[in-house]
């Protein structure tokens, strides 16, 4: 069955008549729900449920950004509240084989959660690396300011999605640690030099490059491409991305409604695949700005159909065997003592 390359948010808790029409005839790949989108486990997983009747494909993914302390989609009274990345950072700091345990540990019961109510891909983990003075949009969601500690953590929260049936995507590929202005609202530049990215900003990227997986930043980089966003630059997704960091997984663009891009969505769209991204993410539900999306966007094939079906290929049907009741206890625990 065909599917679209973009990935659609919706309005509300329930999908309306038009959402539903409009995703049949456009036939997205998968979907983003987001706090607006969910209210209880029962509804979300009818959510999800519609969601995936109204395409046609029982294996559509459905993401959502579950990474913990301010990004957290599903959260109390239905689901516990986690830590933001930093606090996995600081755990155990003396021992990094308990640290790494914990990490997975966390991104475990997230899949649990997220299993349990239909959702499938998680945009998780943040593998940026902060620097000082930049930007507190990544702040604590970033595991730590040292790109091996990053590095060493992405993959323990990766493999805990995977081992419970979900799938990571990483973020924000090349790296978002240095912005220096949010995304979501301007237009972030970084100055620094190619050598010095490499060496600091591209190594988790590149050290999680099997992932399935990847989230593009909408950040300038002078020294690889002074007139464009990462998103829109052929030059870092074909030299970067696809050469440096030897990332042959799926690549979407971050949400293509973020102030940081400038043009008409269709015109945004248009220059994340001429760029070569795979996939273009719309996050807000507006009907109007999906459509524009819908439009630019092809059908699924070639190299994209690949990494596509490549990635719904990692999702573990069956998760390993899991006691959530422990695995949340041994948390809260090592979570108070380092508190």
């Amino acid at each position: 069955m065909t599917a679209r390359a973009f990935i659609a948010g919706c309005s509300g808790i329930k999908l309306t008549p038009d959402e539903a029409a409009f995703f049949r005839d456009a036939e997205p790949w998968g979907f983003i729900l987001f706090k607006r989108n969910v209210d209880a486990p029962g509804q979300v997983r009818a959510l999800c449920g519609a969601l995936r009747e109204s395409v046609g494909r029982a294996d559509a993914p459905i993401l959502i950004d579950q990474e913990g302390g301010r990004v957290q989609r599903m959260g109390p009274p239905h689901w516990p509240k986690y830590p933001p990345g930093r606090s996995y950072g600081h755990l155990h700091e003396k021992d990094p084989v308990v640290r790494r345990e914990l990490t997975r540990l966390g991104a475990r019961l997230i899949a649990h959660d997220l299993l349990s109510v239909g959702i499938n891909v998680d945009c998780l983990p943040v593998l940026d690396v902060p620097v000082e003075g930049a930007h507190d949009v990544i702040g604590d969601r970033a595991y730590a300011r040292d790109p091996t500690t990053v590095a060493v953590l992405g993959r323990a929260a990766a493999e805990g999605l995977l081992a419970g049936g979900v799938l990571p995507v990483v973020k924000h590929i090349p790296g978002h640690g240095r912005a220096f202005a949010d995304s979501h609202l301007s237009l972030p530049v970084v100055e620094s030099a190619r050598e010095d990215l490499e060496a600091h900003d591209f190594v988790p990227f590149r050290v999680l490059s099997d992932m399935p997986l990847a989230m593009t930043a909408h950040v300038v980089y002078t020294s690889l491409d002074p007139d464009r966003p990462a998103t829109t630059s052929p030059t870092v997704m074909t030299e970067v991305v696809r050469g440096h960091m030897r990332f042959d997984g799926l690549v979407m663009s971050d949400d293509l409604s973020m102030q940081a891009l400038s043009g008409s969505l269709r015109e945004r769209a248009e220059a994340a695949f001429s760029a070569g991204c795979d996939m273009a993410l719309h996050c807000n539900g507006k009907m109007e700005e999906m459509a524009a999306v819908a439009e630019a966007s092809p059908v699924l094939a070639g190299h994209g159909l690949r990494r596509a079906s490549a990635a719904l290929q990692r999702i573990r049907h069956e998760p390993e065997p899991f006691d959530s009741v422990d695995a949340r206890s041994r948390l809260d625990a090592a979570l108070a003592l380092s508190s």
